[in-house]
């Protein structure tokens, strides 16, 4: 099968040690594990930290990268892949569960005419949505939707500011915030990005680190050190920080003065529950709203996507698409 894979790791140089050509399928790694035949897979950055090493030993390479999908399955349905992975005799939010991996991590991932899944991690995809649009929801609409209604736990008509302007689960957020109800106002560095989340949605936008017209309910923070003390500043007396990610570094002053006098709520979050999958597929499908898709690339062409996901100029996610599938 055709498949993108981490052959090497390298943290300077993270594309060095991607290949794309024929891998044998594995089969299931466990008998009651279903195929999935993938029409169209999303990229993330969790890829590219695999390629540099970080949550994927090099033991266990060559490793198929990647944790969207949307697919077939072997009975015909039209099938989500969630990526979360965890024990079986695990009960409640599978997030929490120790044992937890996601595909590419333990099991080989998305990136691949086809991926073996445990049965229970597939969700029926809703006819609404296209294969492109479909494959981006596991990873960074789940994430967002977690952040936004799980973390700071946001009602309508309460105020959110999303922290970086372009990003997959930056721009999730834009998009499932506004279908929701949410003000959503959007800091970004990037004069142009920052009217294209207008475009997409967002009520305000501002220059990032900008003195605002008001405080915030609560802020989706995935940039870390560069935004995280104007994220402390903006925030009301109360509000919830909810993090999951720190792309510009993990190590920001952390202001505990603030954090205690203020009341401020931090709330980490990693991906999210099958039953929040299934939530944001229903958001999008009653709200007619859809993810913001930059581009869709042959699988055989993944280096091209992998080049422009590294240069971190991306609106929206990228998306391969799996031919003959």
């Amino acid at each position: 099968m055709l498949a993108a894979y981490a052959a090497g790791q390298d943290a300077s140089d993270p594309l060095s040690g991607l290949v794309v050509a024929d891998l044998e399928d594995p089969g299931p790694p466990h008998p009651d594990w279903v195929q999935v035949r993938v029409r169209a897979a999303a990229l993330n950055h969790h890829d590219l930290w695999s390629l540099r090493g970080v949550g994927l030993p090099a033991d266990r390479l060559p490793m198929v990268l990647g944790c969207d999908a949307a697919g077939v399955d072997a009975e015909g349905r039209e099938v989500i892949v969630h990526s979360v992975v965890g024990d079986p005799r695990w009960r409640g939010d599978e997030t929490l569960d120790p044992a937890r991996t996601l595909l590419s991590e333990k099991y080989p991932g998305t990136l691949a005419e086809t991926v073996w899944v445990p049965p229970g991690n597939l969700l029926p995809k809703p006819s609404e949505l296209s294969w492109a649009q479909a494959a981006c929801l596991p990873t960074a609409y789940l994430t967002a939707y977690r952040l936004l209604f799980h973390a700071a736990e946001l009602r309508p008509g309460q105020r959110v500011l999303v922290q970086g302007a372009g990003g997959g689960v930056s721009t999730a957020a834009v998009v499932l915030g506004r279908a929701a109800g949410l003000e959503v106002w959007v800091c970004g560095r990037d004069a142009d990005r920052n009217q294209r989340a207008l475009d997409l949605g967002a009520h305000a936008v501002f220059p990032s680190g900008a003195r605002l017209p008001g405080q915030v309910d609560a802020v989706v923070e995935t940039v870390g050190e560069a935004t995280w003390a104007h994220s402390l500043r903006v925030l009301r007396p109360g509000g919830t920080i909810a993090v999951a990610g720190a792309t510009s570094g993990a190590m920001p002053p952390a202001e505990l003065n603030r954090v205690f006098f203020r009341s401020v709520r931090v709330v980490g979050s990693t991906m999210g529950t099958f039953e929040e999958l299934r939530l944001v597929a229903a958001l999008l499908v009653v709200s007619g709203a859809r993810p913001v898709v930059d581009d869709v690339v042959p699988l055989a062409e993944a280096g091209r996507a992998f080049a422009r996901l590294a240069e971190g100029e991306v609106f929206g996610k990228l998306v391969l698409e799996v031919a003959g599938s």
